[in-house]
């Protein structure tokens, strides 16, 4: 299996695993699958966590790479094709964040994992929960 952690399931995956269904929480430990976290994901934290506002992330940017490696997630780069897919995508969602993420799945053949229902209304790969 190869994922792609939305940002909130990147960081419930390291601090908070029980936030997680038991059968999703199964995939992303599953020690052949491949389990990637954006760079758009550390970015998205860290401008978060800079805001210091009360639903900022627990940690910071450079925390979270420490704590997503020490998980054994592989980090993916943004790259041109990437950024430019995004204007592919229907205006389904408006988060800038989700868009380029899940443009990297569809490009990278990689299954999204995220807790945001309104992304399962795209044509792709995704694996979210109630």
């Amino acid at each position: 299996m190869r994922l792609l952690l939305d940002t909130h399931v990147a960081i419930w995956a390291v601090n908070r695993p029980e936030r997680i269904p038991a059968a999703i929480r199964h995939s992303i430990e599953d020690p052949s699958a491949e389990v990637r976290v954006s760079a758009v994901a550390v970015w998205e934290i860290a401008i978060k966590h800079q805001l210091r506002r009360p639903d900022a992330p627990p940690l910071s940017g450079h925390q979270a790479i420490i704590e997503f490696e020490s998980a054994g997630f592989s980090l993916l780069d943004v790259n041109a094709t990437h950024a430019a897919f995004v204007e592919r995508l229907p205006l389904v969602h408006a988060d800038p964040f989700d868009r380029v993420m899940l443009a990297q799945a569809i490009i990278e053949n990689l299954q999204f994992v995220t807790f945001d229902r309104r992304l399962s209304r795209y044509d792709a790969a995704i694996l979210t929960w109630p």
